[in-house]
């Protein structure tokens, strides 16, 4: 489905555009400002690492360029596998580093997700005030909103239970399944690492937008930061459902969407869309292939040991915090066995 999705967006693109027409944009670009936008989606990428070593201090101890390597490596796989498989390979490689089952893991991810969620949120609500948007995206900002908060309400739910309580009745083993993520969760809490790891979380739509607007100017189009900002998030909304990889069709389509609401002529969105989108993934390709070859897994590796359960004796005290495994080798390869902690 995600692909005839990606086919459809594609053909309405480029139906009545020439390739000329992009190659003539591209003539164009700056490319000062093309390093700038480089540069700063590969800084709201080290944020997204920061943010992701505080959530994970709950069960241990990486660091930054180690959090950040399993990001682009996950990432790497969203370009070529569908459905957003890299979630499962980048904490399948946190679980090895930090020697803990995945679904111990998996509560950061969890988070994430949320704070993302409430920073587009909120970005959308503020950029409605100013920017007549297209009543679609007013709604999925609401829809993530109300999605957001159930979500903050769940955790804050989960982090309330009295810990080692009950697991019997109906949901018994689903709470069994649950007590790792539970511990997880209570030890993030609202502690100062969660308050920072919001605030990067900020910096992360940051980075992204400054990278977006930066591409715009390379390209001339002429609009503002604050018109940047807008198409970037009707771009987040619109493909926040997962289709083909790398959301090859609907990122442009989206893209273009955006620009129409600043005048932009079809033909113009359409080339930038293509030239935004090959320069800002580039780069993530590189680095995101290095990041998993030197990991010292593989893509299939990654995903088994995210759906990796741990041992079946394992309990919550079983998968407690380690404090020892800072992971200050760097991008180093691993050659470590299953259960041998990073160093």
């Amino acid at each position: 489905a995600g692909w005839i999705v990606a086919g459809a967006c594609l053909v309405w693109l480029l139906h009545d555009v020439h390739p000329r027409a992009i190659l003539a944009s591209a003539g164009r670009l700056s490319w000062a400002w093309v390093a700038a936008g480089v540069a700063f989606d590969i800084l709201s990428y080290i944020a997204q690492g920061w943010r992701w070593e505080l959530l994970l201090r709950a069960r241990g101890r990486l660091s930054v360029w180690r959090t950040t390597q399993a990001i682009y490596a996950g990432l790497f796989t969203n370009e070529v596998v569908p459905m957003r498989a890299g979630e499962l390979v980048r904490m399948g490689l946190a679980a090895r580093w930090l020697n803990t089952p995945a679904r111990a893991v998996f509560p950061s991810l969890l988070l994430e997700r949320l704070m993302d969620g409430f920073w587009l949120a909120a970005a959308t609500g503020t950029a409605a005030l100013f920017v007549p948007l297209p009543d679609s995206m007013r709604i999925a900002a609401g829809l993530l909103g109300v999605v957001v908060l159930l979500g903050f309400g769940f955790l804050e739910w989960v982090s309330k239970r009295p810990p080692g309580g009950p697991h019997t009745g109906r949901y018994g083993a689903i709470l069994r399944w649950l007590e790792p993520m539970e511990q997880s969760i209570r030890n993030a809490g609202l502690s100062r690492d969660f308050r920072t790891a919001m605030l990067a979380s900020g910096l992360v739509l940051l980075g992204q937008i400054l990278a977006f607007w930066s591409i715009m100017q390379a390209a001339g189009l002429g609009l503002g930061f604050g018109a940047g900002a807008v198409v970037l998030l009707i771009v987040h909304l619109g493909t926040m459902i997962p289709n083909a990889p790398a959301n090859l069709g609907s990122y442009q389509f989206f893209v273009v969407v955006g620009l129409a609401v600043f005048g932009v002529d079809k033909t113009s969105a359409t080339a930038f869309s293509f030239i935004v989108f090959l320069l800002l993934t580039a780069p993530l390709w590189i680095i995101g292939s290095l990041a998993l070859s030197r990991s010292g897994m593989t893509i299939a590796s990654a995903s088994r040991r995210a759906r990796d359960t741990g041992h079946p004796q394992s309990t919550a005290s079983d998968v407690a915090p380690i404090r020892d495994s800072e992971g200050t080798g760097g991008w180093r390869t691993m050659n470590l066995s299953r259960n041998e902690p990073a160093r």
